[in-house]
């Protein structure tokens, strides 16, 4: 099966290459190498293969209303450290035909695709964290009018180079009731979304189908400077593990509430969510691999994106699930929301000075569902709207201002609250301060350096860190940097660490070419609040990408 895939790929792009000049066609190149090298701080690499890489080879042509493509992985000899074992040697990791119209839009092979906000259905691709989840299958996007759209998929969800166990099916429908009653200064649109998981159930105790469904109905409502959106998700009984065994299965559902008032000068955010044995998997003992592996929707940690490598030391991972670890530490899921304050002191002010100045206020705050827990039966029954045990909470200040035509700054101040035990499972509090001063000059003719100080203060954990950044911009095309944090406050020395890195980029059109050496913090590496766990590890790291 592997031989003919391959041999599809080479004649699939050998029929590109006579592609005609009003044909569309797009290639994708990107490489990602490290090869590591042995630390006495961060330790030797006693892993196989010293060097690794992810590679991927995306193609993609149309004509007329038809297109198709495929991507290529090879993770050749191995692939980067802690990523899923699943991804190894080279092989064809996508391929798809389909038909797009007006009216109906046709995909045969693998497909993304997401319903509402991903709470009940979502495969992406993030290669920095190592997901794929594109469903394999057909899919089919009706649009019978301009404010009706259905969409319905059918497929096994990919594992690496493989595919689940369960089969997906499900559909999505939209109805933009603004655009069907003509309203002129409001939107108004419904969802309603279905999405199964067929899997052949060989447990006896406790009984629950082999068959589990999901449903989602929301609203979207804005009107002037106000907009809102509300979406509710239940999901039928699905299995519990207990370290490694199915002891329990019970219902999930989620709520995700978001408001907000937006117009120049000022904006504000709010966001809400709670969810009760929320995860969903296309396999069900899924959940005890930590991968990101065969996840179903998208349930991301809603706080503040910071930018900053301290900032990104204890980053609060989102809890869905039900846990008994023991009993002094069981987890029902989540509650909590954060809300977002972005305000622009005029300019010509005393505070806004001759350019003004960009304020934003961040704060966030989550716990676990309060409940009733039968721990020898592994039950429970929750409460409503019971905030339990506290997981984290953070509250940021972010002042931007611009100085003059050439200079700029960044003030940054978090403080946060992280439970180790319950995020991480492992024993701890942390109860940190963070503050970040930034500043960019440009010297002219594209040339510009920025300056970074980092520090962290806290009595917990490994303590005190600090750390700073410089990087020089030669042009638009080429930087260098320089980069280090230090944990100077453990009282282990073996842990009191430089984790620096130094390296540079060239930008030439649409191809980029990066190298770093340095080192690696072990820990979380997070994109949009999902989250993958890195080794400490010191190496030299080459990226390539480009697009033609």
């Amino acid at each position: 099966m592997k031989n003919n895939l391959l041999t599809l790929c080479f004649v699939f792009l050998s029929f590109l290459l006579n592609a005609q000049e009003n044909d569309y066609l797009s290639i994708g190149f990107e490489s990602n190498s490290q090869y590591y090298m042995d630390d006495s701080k961060t330790g030797d690499f006693v892993a196989p293969n010293r060097f690794r890489s992810n590679n991927y080879l995306t193609v993609e042509y149309g004509y007329k209303n038809f297109y198709a493509g495929l991507q290529v992985e090879s993770y050749s000899p191995m692939a980067l450290l802690n990523y899923y074992p699943g991804f190894e040697k080279t092989n064809l990791g996508l391929y798809y035909a389909g038909y797009k119209s007006e009216k109906i839009n046709l995909t045969v092979g693998h497909f993304y695709e997401q319903f509402g906000s991903g709470l009940i259905f979502r495969t992406w691709e993030n290669r920095q964290l190592g997901i794929n989840n594109a469903l394999r299958g057909a899919r089919v996007k009706y649009f019978p009018t301009d404010y009706i759209d259905v969409t319905a998929v059918f497929g096994q969800q990919r594992a690496g180079f493989k595919y689940s166990d369960g089969t997906i099916f499900g559909f999505d429908s939209n109805i933009d009731l603004s655009q069907l009653l003509s309203f002129e200064n409001s939107n108004l649109v419904f969802g309603v979304s279905y999405l199964g998981r067929n899997q052949k159930n060989e447990i006896l105790t406790p009984k629950f189908n082999s068959l589990t469904n999901s449903f989602s109905g929301r609203v979207d409502f804005s009107s002037g400077n106000f907009y809102s959106n509300a979406e509710y998700v239940t999901k039928g009984e699905d299995a519990i593990y207990v370290f490694g065994n199915v002891r329990n299965a019970k219902k999930g559902n989620s709520f995700l509430l978001n408001l907000g008032y937006a117009k120049k000068g000022l904006g504000i955010d709010v966001t809400l969510r709670r969810m009760e044995n929320a995860n969903f998997y296309s396999e069900r003992d899924a959940v005890k691999e930590n991968f990101n592996q065969n996840i179903i929707n998208y349930i991301p940690g809603l706080t503040k994106q910071h930018d900053y490598l301290l900032t990104n030391i204890y980053v609060y991972q989102a809890q869905p699930q039900i846990s008994f670890i023991d009993p002094t530490l069981v987890k029902l899921g989540e509650i909590g929301g954060q809300m977002d304050l972005y305000y622009k002191i005029k300019k010509k002010t005393l505070l806004g000075g001759k350019y003004g100045t960009k304020i934003a206020v961040n704060a966030s705050y989550w716990a676990g569902l309060k409940g009733d827990v039968d721990f020898n039966n592994f039950d429970y029954d929750t409460s409503l709207l019971g905030f339990g045990e506290k997981y984290f909470s953070e509250v940021s200040l972010e002042v931007r201002k611009k100085w003059s035509k050439k200079w700029s700054s960044i003030f940054y101040y978090v403080n946060q609250y992280y439970n180790k035990r319950f995020i991480e499972e492992q024993a701890g509090e942390v109860r940190a301060d963070i503050l970040v001063g930034e500043s960019t000059f440009k010297i002219g003719n594209g040339k510009s350096i920025r300056f970074e100080a980092q520090h962290l203060w806290t009595k917990d954990d490994r303590k005190n860190w600090t750390g700073g950044t410089v990087e020089f911009n030669t042009s638009s095309n080429l930087a260098f940097y320089v980069s280090d944090i230090y944990n100077y406050g453990s009282t282990d020395v073996s842990k009191k660490i430089h984790y620096y890195n130094l390296g540079g980029s060239y930008t030439y059109k649409s191809h980029r070419f990066a190298l770093n050496y340095g080192r690696q913090r072990g820990g979380l590496v997070c994109v949009g609040g999902v989250c993958r766990n890195v080794p400490e590890s010191t190496g030299v790291t080459v990226n390539i990408s480009m697009s033609f």
